[in-house]
């Protein structure tokens, strides 16, 4: 009897699950993602890479975009099956002060379907090597070479708790959880094989080529180039193709500015700063052209990922809290470590400049505090 139930229970389960993915398979013929599957990319992608800056604008664009709370919210759960508990409780935590915020604004967002309740028998172990074999698209329950034969609990965990603990929850379908996976693959460098075989399971579920090339646009205009430009080629080798459509091949030159003066707030004496520029890549980091007149410096700031200095011409100084002032001259390199309370600038005699290269961490490049005062420079 029991089995029986089971029986039954499955075939309900995968012929909801087939009439969906054919469901999908219609709206396929469209060459792009919906306005809801864009949503989801930047969401997936950013709470995998840790850029919780840049999750909090795509959640309240997600919302925006028909999202809704539910949605997102089984899509940082499922998150963490590929990128760990700490990004995805992260991300959990990121969407609750979003939450707290636009109810503050008086924002009201759809909450969305809850999931289906499971019968107490349900088996995951049998459900979860029927999705596992769908997604693939072969009977893979038997391996005998590789991690299932090595480490086998590895392969229970996956069978059991992923592709059935987790699959079966119909919050999301198979096919937006695939799109949520291969979105959070593609902010982790080095999962290139996996990001690969989660690609074909993308066109199993009834993803087209351009479908993916759109997905790869929305990677690049939300993401980052450089995560783009990476799964583009491997894009490239799961269609099988040694000409990727959607990547960047022409370099870019960033022509000299005209300088801006310093805001007096955050520099003693006359700098100006020119010649901005920022990562094409990886938007990550960023910087210019800073060139002080003699006796002019920076107030005592700080980075929260570092800083470098690349002196171009006359004679600098720079500090660190509590060491002794130190002379930079054309050619010197300067590192300073994340969060370093520091300052430079121009020599007393002499003006310099140099070019400051910088990385923001969630969304913030520097921290600013007090001038330097005349006494502690003259030292």
């Amino acid at each position: 009897m029991k089995k029986q139930l089971f029986i039954v229970i499955t075939t309900i389960l995968f012929t909801s699950f087939n009439m969906t993915n054919t469901a999908f398979a219609e709206d396929a013929i469209s060459e792009e993602l919906s306005k809801a599957e864009k949503a989801l990319v930047p969401i997936a992608a950013f709470t995998a890479s840790g850029n919780i800056s840049k999750l909090k604008e795509s959640l309240h664009q997600g919302l925006d975009d028909g999202l809704t709370i539910n949605e997102i919210k089984e899509a940082l759960v499922h998150i963490y099956a590929y990128a760990g508990f700490p990004r995805s409780l992260i991300g959990i935590n990121t969407f609750i002060a979003v939450m707290d915020e636009r109810q503050s604004q008086g924002k009201i967002d759809k909450a969305g379907k809850e999931a289906s309740a499971l019968p107490d028998d349900f088996d995951q172990n049998a459900y979860g090597h029927k999705v596992r074999n769908t997604l693939v698209g072969r009977d893979i329950s038997n391996r005998t070479s590789g991690y299932p034969v090595f480490t086998p609990i590895i392969d229970k965990f996956l069978v059991e708790h992923l592709f059935a603990d987790i699959f079966v929850r119909d919050v999301l379908n198979h096919k937006q959880r695939e799109l949520v996976t291969i979105s959070t693959l593609s902010a982790l460098p080095g999962t290139e094989p996996m990001f690969k075989g989660h690609l074909g399971i993308a066109m199993r579920m009834g993803y087209s080529e351009s479908q993916l090339e759109d997905f790869i646009e929305v990677l690049r205009e939300r993401v980052s180039g450089h995560v783009a430009d990476r799964s583009a080629l491997v894009l490239a080798e799961a269609l099988k193709t040694t000409n990727p459509k959607t990547i960047s091949k022409a370099l870019e030159v960033t022509r000299k500015t005209s300088p801006v003066v310093a805001s007096s707030e955050y520099f003693t004496g006359r700098a100006t700063v020119e010649s901005r520029f920022t990562s094409k890549a990886t938007g990550s980091y960023g910087g210019g052209t800073v060139n002080f007149e003699a006796g002019a410096r920076t107030a005592w700031h700080t980075h929260p990922v570092g800083q470098t200095l690349i002196v171009i011409s006359g004679r600098g100084l720079v500090q660190s809290e509590g060491e002794a002032v130190q002379e930079i001259l054309p050619g010197d390199v300067v590192w300073i470590p994340a969060n370093e309370r520091h300052w430079h600038g121009a020599a007393p005699d002499s003006a310099m400049s140099h070019v400051a290269i910088s990385e923001p961490l969630n969304g913030s490049g520097v921290q600013w505090m007090e001038h330097v005062s005349d006494e502690q420079y003259n030292k």
